[in-house]
């Protein structure tokens, strides 16, 4: 994996191979091993290069064809490179290194933009073609690489992170106010927005195109819920678990050392035992531990180890989360609020340690319904065929508004739950899925945000993301539809973000075999049934690891990758985070009012409330705003 960035000429005309550097220097961490630029009279190029295939300088980019007329810069990994380079030398193509980049570079020479059809990996790449002074930029189906793009005013620049757009000169820093109300909706900002308001996301599965000044943007891809298999489950369990086991296979492929996130989870230990059985060597294993039982899975990664007998390094999070929180902030430079972002730091940091490429479960629980969501809006669907329409519309909102205004500790907690449900049920299916996952209520936003914020927002509302989502989606059910809509939203902008910076940070490969375009495109024909049986979740994915794993893996309660926020307020972090929102705050007061944050702050420190989760965003959009906007 690597970093890459360029800008077109024509509006930059200022610009040197100087800036170019200075683009690649802000994201040397994706890339410490090498850098190249390339600039000519339209484009400028550069690239930094963390070296997994071929170590050698001929896998050094950018990378020409071999007449020199088109040129690439490539982000990520292309599993059926060989595949592909086979058939190319077959038809005439020579290759001077052993890079999965090559591969690309041959392709579209022969192909154009149809050679995306072919490409089975994550990737972010741009390439220049000279005689047609092109310039064709493109992202992989899931969105497991990332790329930005700069369209202000005639200049035209792209990066694999915002901030080294931000190294050009006069790159405008305006805030997109919906932007920010997405983000402390969902804890992030999705696509193909960006918090900027003239920077934007490619969206996954899309290609763009820059020919004679026009710009075009194509999606060349989108999984599809239509066609559902009328095979039986025995078949389709058989079939998955061949299909996992080549999925795993084919990220193995790496001339750097190579291991594995372990959590004990189904996800992550289902690919670890996949490993162990295509290695002729111990797979070396990583997990992080908590000192609080609560949140400590620990354990069964141990178990697992033990099973596989892998090498197995281990890290116990503690006090020290004070200490490195704002460096760890500082890779993303829009505002991002997963709390989990702090485990997966420091289990990249421990595996860097002692590999360059980690493989990882991530993509189970949003491709086969593994979150405990999907639990929570079946209940509430059910629950909402029993009601009559009227009692729902009209009586249930009042019972909620009711709930609201319950703050006491213990009773609370209830309260909430109830608001949220009948909030839920007085809805559609879709906006009650939206209600249930929102990280802020409508009620706590209209209270927060300043009275010029709300009237500058309109109409908008976050939901619009997870509406057009779900009517987009094509598949036979309601279960479908939100395991489409999360992939397309939550998988992109939440959970391959977090990964992606944290691991890139570290300068840590990390491939997903849950994610392949083939398991994506042959589960969204499993049945919903199949996914989701009598309550329990994933069931199908489990019964294909059933060989591999045992009972106390795979029906254990899922925890998830979380951390004691209520707790970490009230003692580890409490300093800091007083610092950012109480004492010395610079974003949160162009959004919010001040009087409330403050009341939320006091409510969760005497522990009349639990507002740890708000605080958490609210510290991670202030910490954001003070590195890349300014105090």
């Amino acid at each position: 994996m690597c970093g890459i960035a360029g800008f077109l000429t024509k509006g930059y005309s200022e610009l040197s191979t100087e800036h170019l550097l200075a683009m690649g220097d802000a994201i040397a961490h994706r890339g410490p091993d090498a850098h190249g630029e390339y600039l000519d009279d339209h484009v400028g190029l550069c690239h930094r290069r963390l070296s997994i295939l071929d170590l050698s300088a001929a896998g050094n980019q950018p990378m020409y064809s071999a007449s020199g007329d088109i040129a690439i810069v490539f982000n990520g990994e292309i599993y059926n490179f060989l595949t592909l380079k086979a058939e190319l030398e077959a038809n005439g193509a020579t290759f001077v290194s052993g890079t999965d980049t090559e591969v690309i570079l041959h392709l579209y020479e022969r192909e154009g933009s149809a050679c995306l059809s072919k490409l089975n990996g994550m990737f972010a790449f741009a390439i220049w073609d000279k005689n047609k002074k092109s310039l064709f930029i493109a992202r992989d189906r899931i969105g497991k690489k990332p790329l930005y793009y700069l369209d202000y005013q005639g200049k035209f620049a792209f990066a694999s992170e915002i901030k080294s757009l931000l190294t050009l000169p006069d790159t405008p820093k305006d805030i997109r106010l919906d932007a920010v109300h997405d983000f402390f909706a969902y804890q992030y900002v999705p696509d193909p927005k960006s918090i900027f308001q003239h920077i934007h996301k490619l969206p996954p599965g899309h290609y763009m195109t820059i020919e004679n000044g026009i710009k075009t943007i194509t999606e060349y891809w989108d999984v599809s819920f239509a066609k559902t298999s009328d095979k039986s489950e025995a078949e389709l369990k058989a079939q998955l678990k061949t299909l996992a086991e080549a999925c795993t296979e084919r990220r193995m492929i790496s001339d750097v050392p190579l291991g594995a996130f372990l959590s004990g989870g189904v996800d992550s230990s289902g690919v670890v035992a996949m490993m162990a059985k295509s290695s002729s060597t111990p797979v070396k294993t990583c997990t992080i531990a908590f000192g609080d039982k609560k949140y400590n899975e620990a354990e069964f990664a141990q178990s697992v180890a033990a099973l596989y007998k892998t090498e197995h390094h281990e890290y116990l999070m503690h006090q020290n989360v004070a200490e490195t929180l704002e460096h760890i902030v500082s890779f993303f430079d829009e505002p991002f609020a997963d709390p989990s972002l702090v485990p997966t730091f420091f289990v990249s940091e421990l595996a860097r340690q002692a590999v360059t490429v980690a493989i990882a479960g991530d993509g189970g629980d949003e491709v086969f319904a593994g979150y405990e969501k999907y639990s929570t809006d079946d209940i509430e669907n059910r629950l909402r065929e029993k009601f009559p329409k009227w009692m729902r519309h009209r009586l249930f909102p009042k019972l909620a508004r009711s709930f609201a205004k319950i703050e006491a500790p213990v009773i609370g907690t209830i309260a909430r739950k109830a608001k949220s449900l009948f909030s839920s049920l007085s809805v559609s299916p879709e906006m009650g899925f939206y209600i249930t996952n929102s990280q802020m209520e409508d009620r706590q936003w209209q209270q927060l945000a300043r009275p010029d914020v709300q009237e500058k927002l309109g109409s908008y509302h976050p939901s619009k993301l997870t509406l057009d989502a779900y009517h987009k989606a094509d598949g036979p059910d309601h279960l479908s539809k939100i395991l489409y809509t999360d992939m397309k939203t939550y998988l992109p902008g939440g959970i391959l973000v977090k990964v992606d910076r944290m691991s890139m940070a570290n300068s840590l490969e990390v491939r997903a075999p849950i994610l392949d375009k083939e398991m994506l495109e042959f589960a969204a024909t499993v049945p919903s049934s199949m996914k989701f049986k009598n309550g329990e979740k994933k069931h199908l994915l489990k019964e294909a690891f059933k060989d591999y794993l045992p009972d106390d893996i795979l029906y254990r309660k899922k925890m998830g990758f979380s951390v004691p926020l209520a707790s970490w307020f009230r003692h580890e972090i409490k300093p800091i985070a007083n610092k950012y929102l109480i004492k010395s705050p610079v974003g949160l007061p162009q959004i919010f009012n001040m009087h409330i944050v403050e009341q939320y702050w006091q409510q969760h420190q005497n522990e009349s409330a639990d507002h740890s989760a708000i605080l958490w965003s609210m510290l991670m959009f202030e910490m954001w705003w003070q590195r890349y906007v300014g105090k």
